[in-house]
């Protein structure tokens, strides 16, 4: 759409609540945002450019289209916008890069014999959680001890039904548990051992510690010095966790601080969790920036993308500068948590001096980050622009490679890897199980392996566009910058030879070895560029290299782990996994499937009479 459809599209909006979409030539969404009044505010991108910022014209100049969404308040818009963000994860807007979920404590107080349990999300249930933590580590440390201490049974019986159906389990001669699956305690005491776990994932650590410095001094007073050992260590992770907590507040509110650092590029937010008035522990995120923003736009998009992810909404969250969209984003919370959240600017004492100290500390990973990120950079981004500076390319940001593995021919694999912006992108590597070609041909394999993806890619791409489809949906629509071969000239012609029978338009180039199986250099365009061993760009060559022939093996390692694991009675039509493993688990040996009647095997319960007759009749014709 020229810009003059695009102002007689957005003229002709309604003055109603809503979320927008902009999007560039290719469809993608580059730009989500909302407005009370989706004219007024969609009709300012298309007026005169000179109020708009850098980033806003860069924006603009890129729109090809939008869509717009109508709903029924701002409030609305606002929880429309934040989950269109997550979804698309659009190129202008200010992007939280972090996508964590916090670890809870989760106590099964719905079961007549709680558990203590890992947990990645806070449900609605009649059980209890604490937390969010921000160290899974330590959350896991923390169970462990207090099933050391309290001997909360780990297991996932369903008690009482099954008391007494099984053995009690290694946690109870380890004396980490007292078997209430056996009977070996009673419920209230059970309960009572929760009840003091509970009463420790509070705070309430005195008097276990003062319990185990009892059981220690009695044991070494008997001269049980193995014992006396077991509750010192113990009383010294408990001594651990307690001495976590730093930061005490006598409101005993649960509340976030947050407060960010930026510079020319990039910006850090650091967030403080405080529980009962307790520091349980701190986490920062960086965002990635694309203009000029302010530190209070910025706090904005992080706080509406953040806690539209995470599942625990505190009662207060301390901001250093006031929100724009405050009001509506306390009322999304205050829903979500079933209770009024609010924000809060402090000013002046302690709150404000708390505030201040997580800017501190924002700045800090700021400034630590930076040159890590620039060797990040130099080590990903930086590297590929060298080999494509080797070989006469730019802008090269997305890289496939390929390799082959087999033994003498038997289950002959493929792989494909991607790599992107320098970093390897799992979720889109391919493995093909050779079809065509029998023996030890790796040319031939190779030109069945492109030919597949490529063509699969050219397939899907037809059907999703003749269906309007996006087509990042594809599993093999999006094509690489550049194609890298283990191998020289020959491989390198075959992939060539394959893209010109598809017509299709993409550089190759051969990762040639040395006698000692290491890259010595390029071939391109039939030239053989060496390469300097001590750069970064070796360097993401090698990782290359080494992930191909890695998941290539892996893949053919899997493939000859199954075909050894053959079974004579796999050749008998009738016979799968489940009657194989029936027969040999009565039987014992072939010999006795052998020697046994019609009659004897149709007796099994897998069996039937027919299968035993196969069984029968492959032995004894």
């Amino acid at each position: 759409m020229t810009r003059e459809e695009l102002k007689e599209k957005a003229a002709d909006l309604p003055l109603a609540p809503g979320v927008y979409l902009m999007m560039d030539k290719m469809g993608k969404v580059i730009y989500v945002g909302k407005a009370k009044k989706l004219k007024n505010r969609v009709s300012q991108y298309f007026q005169d450019s000179a109020s708009h910022t850098v980033k806003t014209r860069q924006m603009v100049s890129q729109i090809d289209h939008f869509d717009t969404i109508f709903v029924s308040s701002e409030f609305e818009a606002l929880v429309l916008e934040c989950n269109l963000i997550k979804e698309h994860r659009p190129r202008y807007n200010t992007m939280l890069k972090d996508d964590k979920t916090y670890p809870y404590i989760k106590v099964t107080a719905s079961e007549e014999y709680p558990r203590i349990l890992f947990s990645r999300q806070m449900k609605k249930d009649k059980n209890k959680y604490f937390g969010p933590f921000t160290s899974a580590g330590a959350v896991k440390d923390t169970i462990e001890l207090i099933r050391k201490i309290y001997r909360i049974r780990a297991c996932s019986r369903k008690l009482p039904q099954d008391m007494g159906k099984d053995r009690p389990c290694l946690y109870y001669h380890i004396h980490q548990c007292d078997a209430p699956c056996q009977g070996y305690i009673s419920q209230a005491d059970y309960q009572k051992s929760v009840k003091q776990a509970v009463g420790f994932l509070n705070g309430q650590y005195e008097p276990v510690m003062k319990y185990l410095e009892e059981k220690m001094r009695t044991a070494s007073e008997t001269m049980e010095f193995e014992k006396a050992i077991e509750y010192r260590d113990l009383l010294d992770s408990v001594r651990k966790v307690a001495q976590k907590q730093k930061i005490t507040s006598q409101s005993m509110e649960d509340r976030d601080i947050i407060a960010m650092a930026k510079d020319e590029r990039d910006a850090v937010v650091q967030v403080f969790f405080v529980r009962d008035g307790k520091l349980i522990g701190r986490e920062h995120f960086h965002m990635n920036l694309t203009g000029s923003e302010s530190k209070a736009e910025i706090l904005n998009s992080f706080v509406k993308q953040f806690y539209a992810g995470t599942p625990f909404v505190p009662h207060e969250i301390w901001v250093q500068e006031e929100l724009e969209d405050a009001e509506v984003i306390a009322s999304f919370l205050t829903a979500r948590r079933g209770q009024k959240v609010r924000f809060v600017v402090p000013k002046m004492g302690e709150k404000e001096r708390l505030v201040e100290l997580a800017e501190k500390n924002a700045k800090m990973v700021l400034s630590q980050d930076k040159e890590k990120i620039k060797r990040e950079e130099l080590r990903t981004i930086g590297a590929m622009n060298q080999i494509g500076s080797w070989i006469g390319l730019s802008g090269i940001k997305r890289v496939e490679a390929y390799d082959i593995s087999n033994i003498s021919g038997f289950e002959s694999v493929g792989s494909m890897i991607v790599y992107e912006n320098g970093r390897p992108k799992r979720n889109d590597y391919r493995k093909f199980r050779i079809r065509t070609v029998q023996g030890p041909n790796d040319y031939a394999s190779m030109r069945e392996v492109l030919l597949r993806r490529f063509s699969h890619g050219l397939e899907e791409t037809k059907k999703l566009q003749a269906e309007g489809g996006d087509l990042a949906m594809g599993s093999f629509t999006r094509f690489p910058d550049l194609l890298m071969m283990d191998g020289g000239r020959g491989q390198v012609n075959i992939a060539l030879e394959v893209l010109r029978e598809l017509q299709l338009e993409i550089p190759v180039c051969g990762m040639v070895k040395d006698d000692n199986h290491r890259t010595r250099g390029l071939y391109y365009q039939n030239v053989e560029i060496p390469i300097d061993r001590h750069s970064e760009g070796f360097q993401l060559i090698t990782r290359i290299q080494d992930e191909a022939h890695r998941f290539a093996i892996e893949y053919h390692r899997q493939l000859r782990g199954k075909g050894q694991v053959h079974s004579i009675l796999d050749d008998i039509e009738g016979i799968g996994p489940a009657r194989r493993k029936a027969l040999m688990r009565h039987y014992l040996s072939l010999d006795a499937i052998k020697a046994a009647s019609i009659e004897e095997l149709a007796k099994l319960p897998s069996m039937n009479e027919k299968a035993a007759q196969a069984v029968y009749n492959f032995f004894h014709t």
